[in-house]
């Protein structure tokens, strides 16, 4: 569990938290306090980019992680605590997430066995093959459901699943109708082009007399059908790829496509910091120009009330005799001459407060023109991680 707070004392918003935190989960101060992982300021928010941008994942440049972030967001709109800061931070996550997988396409490649079987299928398929490959999928286990998974996220819509239970299949998709039982698995493999087979089966599923025996592949796909067995033992035999017909692949060919695949990730992962380092900068520009808001209203206030005093004053000393005219044209005056003045003070209050100087100079205008600086601009964002909470159920 993650807590993002918006304090002005950082300790005082650690403590609060906490607190409340052992009053709502029934768990002490000093049990929750070891499990605490806490990260302020510009390091809380690089932990939040990096996290929407899935290089904190156990798979880096996994998606979901995203879609909780902006999760968030989708919940948060309306709730008293998810204000201008803290909203803020979450959508320019969201902006960093997508643009760290859009600029360095991190979540390319597969990185595990049954996403990466899906892969090698549709790289030895003809692209104009993909929506016509008549798809085969022996096993709806653990494999064979995240083979289904990736093959419609793929856009493959000829699909038969052959399993020992037909309620295990339907429960993996309602609306897939298409089903053998595991008696017609030979000669419903003669209507497949692509067969992915994950079965616990000890002994082969297709021998060289099995596969030979059936018509060839459509010609759309090439002719040639493919035998993609991620099963452990093996359920294709390895004699299945000495027919001119056919060609198999299996686990030992896939972890190969996996390792590389997973080093590719990390060389992006690199290029992700960067573009995270950037967007960081950026992001703690806008914050540290939030400061300046109640200022720059401030400001603008004591120089209005100044302005109306003395343009007053003027025209009392004209007398009655002035007309609209002339009243309009010296207020005109005053505000201009206002403007002019508190152009050069108001451009630097607006900037992006990447200039160092930046909030030693903000106050020196604030002070001279006798404006208080606001505290609610000054904050600090805390970020407890709450970890191993095996032990911590209530939370």
């Amino acid at each position: 569990m993650e807590v993002y707070v918006l304090a002005l004392s950082k300790h005082r918003g650690v403590k609060e938290v906490t607190d409340w935190m052992s009053k709502t989960s029934g768990i002490p101060v000093s049990e929750l306090s070891e499990h605490q992982f806490l990260l302020y300021n510009k390091d809380a928010t690089q932990h939040i980019f990096r996290v929407s941008a899935g290089l904190d994942s156990l798979v880096l440049g996994e998606s979901q992680i995203l879609a909780q972030v902006k999760q968030v967001v989708k919940v948060g709109q309306g709730v008293v605590g998810f204000g201008r800061n803290i909203s803020g931070l979450f959508r320019h996550a969201i902006t960093v997430g997508k643009r760290v997988r859009s600029d360095t396409k991190i979540a390319a490649g597969a990185v595990s066995v049954s996403s990466a079987a899906v892969e090698l299928a549709l790289m030895k398929l003809p692209e104009s093959s993909h929506g016509v490959a008549r798809m085969f999928v022996i096993g709806a286990g653990k494999m064979g459901k995240l083979v289904i998974k990736h093959l419609v996220a793929k856009g493959c819509t000829k699909m038969v699943v052959v399993n020992r239970s037909e309620e295990k299949v339907a429960a993996i998709c309602e609306e897939m109708k298409d089903y053998k039982p595991f008696s017609e698995l030979h000669s419903s493999a003669a209507e497949a082009d692509v067969i992915f087979t994950s079965t616990a089966s000890e002994y082969p599923l297709f021998l060289k007399e099995h596969v030979e025996s059936l018509l060839p592949a459509c010609p759309e796909v090439g002719g040639l059908r493919l035998f993609i067995d991620i099963s452990v033992s093996r359920n294709v035999g390895s004699c299945v790829d000495d027919l001119e017909t056919a060609r198999v692949f299996n686990v030992d060919d896939l972890k190969e496509v996996v390792t590389a695949n997973k080093e590719e990730r990390l060389r992006k992962a690199m290029e992700a910091q960067a573009i995270i380092e950037e967007e960081t900068r950026q992001f703690e520009a806008w914050r540290d120009s939030l400061e300046t808001v109640p200022t720059i209203k401030k400001l603008r206030a004591y120089a209005e009330r100044i302005r109306i005093t003395e343009v007053e004053k003027c025209l009392s000393k004209m007398g009655d005799d002035i007309t609209m005219k002339q009243k309009k044209a010296i207020d005109d005056l005053s505000r201009g001459i206002v403007n002019k003045i508190l152009h050069g003070p108001m451009q630097h209050l607006r900037c992006d407060g990447t200039d160092s100087d930046f909030k030693r100079n903000h106050r020196k205008h604030a002070r001279a023109c006798s404006v208080k600086p606001s505290a609610k601009g000054r904050y600090a964002i805390c970020h407890l991680v709450a970890l191993n909470l095996a032990g911590l159920t209530n939370v």
